[in-house]
């Protein structure tokens, strides 16, 4: 496959990128249907709006709730981009991903059965039903230098890893978002007419909460997850920080509550300064922060004992834990 060329945001402009890309997709799937998934993350988004300029009612759109998104994830974004025109079907797939999931503790193993789950089965099956011939994604510049690197597998890479998705999964790939990385896709959201809530919306994995899970995912452990990441993201949303999460560790802790021992869970918070998710170094938040932080988290959410934050930049470090 030929070297991506990085279209980089001062070099982007914006109107003649949709323009050249909506045409690209058109003129791909011709008079036939395309799919995509969007989970309201900026990329899915920003190829959401892009595929449907392109395709207007050739593309449909699925939201798959895989039982590891945060709290009423599903119903807050199809109710937005309802309001945008674009309808989105939700299709319930927990059972499946947890199922894929059950029994496994490596990272790398993880996501790729998330990634089997996702291509092999959800979106084979949408693509059959459907008789659409191609697959709509958000895949950016980022993604793919971090899984040909070898330091994590995004879930959405194939080609560059030599995988042909046609081969391997019985359908073609689209990835008009892939010379590009988070800030010019940031920019493109906005040129495309999505809301601030969604232009500026905090970075969150592929692998969604299933990513900030140190060992086996669960239904009992992303439960933990979703009320702490609520915790967070309330704490935190007046902040600049590029991205925070909350991280649930495998090992039990010894504490103490109500003058007992109690071996409980430990949550480490991550709060990042970042431009293009390259690069990044800790927030550095107030200790009345960490301390209020603390304090609603033992409380909280059930179980904790020790809450601990990351001090560590990226470089060594990456952003989530998985």
């Amino acid at each position: 496959m030929a070297e991506l060329t990085e279209i980089r945001i001062q070099d982007l402009d914006t109107q003649e990128f949709i323009k050249m890309k909506s045409e690209e997709i058109s003129a791909l799937v011709g008079s036939g249907l395309a799919i995509n998934a969007l989970s309201g993350g900026v990329d899915s988004s920003a190829v959401t709006m892009l595929g449907h300029k392109a395709l207007g009612s050739r593309l449909r759109t699925y939201f798959i709730n895989n039982g590891i998104m945060r709290k009423d994830e599903p119903q807050q974004i199809v109710s937005i981009f309802e309001r945008l025109g674009v309808k989105v079907e939700i299709i319930d797939a927990q059972d499946k991903f947890f199922k894929a999931l059950k029994g496994i503790t490596d990272p790398e193993e993880k996501r790729e059965a998330i990634a089997q789950t996702f291509y092999k089965d959800i979106f084979a099956k949408l693509i059959k039903e459907s008789k659409a011939k191609y697959l709509l994604q958000g895949t950016i510049l980022t993604d793919v230098d971090e899984t040909v690197a070898g330091i994590k597998r995004q879930h959405n890479v194939f080609e560059q890893l030599g995988i042909d998705p046609q081969e391997a999964f019985g359908y073609k790939i689209i990835e008009p978002l892939v010379q590009l990385r988070k800030d010019g896709v940031r920019k493109l959201a906005e040129a495309l007419g999505l809301p601030k809530s969604i232009f500026k919306r905090m970075p969150f994995p592929g692998p969604a909460l299933a990513a900030r899970i140190i060992g086996e995912v669960t239904p009992e452990k992303i439960g933990v997850v979703r009320i702490a990441t609520s915790v967070i993201e309330e704490e935190l949303k007046d902040t600049d920080a590029f991205q925070y999460m909350a991280i649930l560790h495998q090992d039990r802790v010894t504490g103490m509550r109500d003058g007992k021992r109690d071996f409980g869970l430990q949550i480490e918070i991550r709060c990042w300064d970042s431009v293009d998710a390259r690069h990044a170094k800790p927030t550095r938040l107030s200790f009345d922060k960490l301390d209020s932080l603390s304090n609603r988290m033992v409380i909280e959410v059930p179980g904790v004992v020790s809450v601990t934050y990351n001090i560590t930049s990226k470089p060594p470090s990456t952003m989530e834990a998985i």
